[in-house]
This record gives structure tokens, C-alpha cells and sequence, in this order.
């Protein structure tokens, strides 16, 4: 569940600070170049989100024709969709996390510090069933459970 706390920051918080950043940005270099330095903002991450998504599905595709889950791949996904939206916005601050979330090193960073969070409180739990004498052939079937614990 959304912490209360976080909606407020998300909603509020962070977009009288984006206002306050691009007045602020405005007074000093002028409104259009302002203006232009968010288009070109928005433009930079539409590319670059185009590219990493084509090499997250690729990538994506080659694990699931090995036979393996795209677990990372599906993850990074959700980074991309989050760093696009978040590029989209105007704004600056807001800019610098979409960033984060398209360049690989960053997002990998980030990826990293959020699983740690949600590990720690509880919200992801990881149990290996899977014994390395329990060998599994190319194309069988592999059961498993899944219990979603609140």
C-alpha cells in the first residue's frame, strides 16, 4: 500500500518545487530559453527511451528464448514507462529522475536501492525452491506457488 506521506509528495509537494525551479531558472536565463530547455529535455528522453526500450525487449526476448525469465528486463521496463512519463512532465526535477530511470548505470543504481527498500520492509519475499539436482529439460514444465503476503 501507497504511504499517504508519499502521495503528498508526489502531488503536492513535488509540483510547487517544479514551479518553483522553473520561475526561479526562468528569472535567470529567460523564459523561452527555459521553455526550449524543457522541449529539449522531453526530445533527448523520447530517444532515449526509444532506444533502451528496443534494447530491453530485445534482451528480454533472447533470456525468454533461452528459456530463462526476463525478471531484470521486466523491471527496467517498468523504469523506462516511469523515466518517459516523468521526462514528459515539464519540469526539471522531475528531468533529473527521468534520467535516471533511462541511463543504464543510473537505472541499474536505482533498481538496486528500491529492491533493498522493498526487501527490507517486507513487501518483496524471494524463497528458491529449486535444488541444483532438480534439473528441469529444455520446454518442460516448471510448477511453482505464488502467495502475495500483506
Amino acid at each position: 500500500m501507497i504511504d499517504l506521506r508519499v502521495l503528498f509528495v508526489l502531488f503536492v509537494i513535488l509540483p510547487i518545487l517544479e514551479i518553483w525551479v522553473l520561475i526561479r531558472v526562468g528569472g535567470f536565463i529567460g523564459a523561452v530559453p527555459t521553455i526550449a530547455l524543457v522541449v529539449l529535455t522531453a526530445a533527448i528522453g523520447a530517444a532515449l527511451l526509444r532506444q533502451q526500450g528496443l534494447a530491453t525487449v530485445s534482451q528480454a526476448q533472447l533470456k525468454m528464448q533461452q528459456g530463462n525469465i526476463p525478471l531484470e528486463e521486466i523491471v527496467a521496463g517498468i523504469f523506462l514507462a516511469v523515466g518517459g512519463a516523468l521526462l514528459l512532465t515539464p519540469g526539471f526535477i522531475t528531468d533529473v529522475i527521468g534520467f535516471s530511470c533511462l541511463i543504464p548505470g543510473l537505472r541499474k543504481v536505482l533498481l538496486g536501492w528500491v529492491m533493498k527498500h522493498l526487501i527490507a520492509n517486507g513487501s518483496v519475499q524471494f524463497r528458491h525452491t529449486h535444488t541444483s539436482s532438480q534439473k528441469s529439460a529444455p520446454g518442460s514444465t516448471i510448477e511453482g506457488e505464488f502467495r502475495r503476503e500483506d
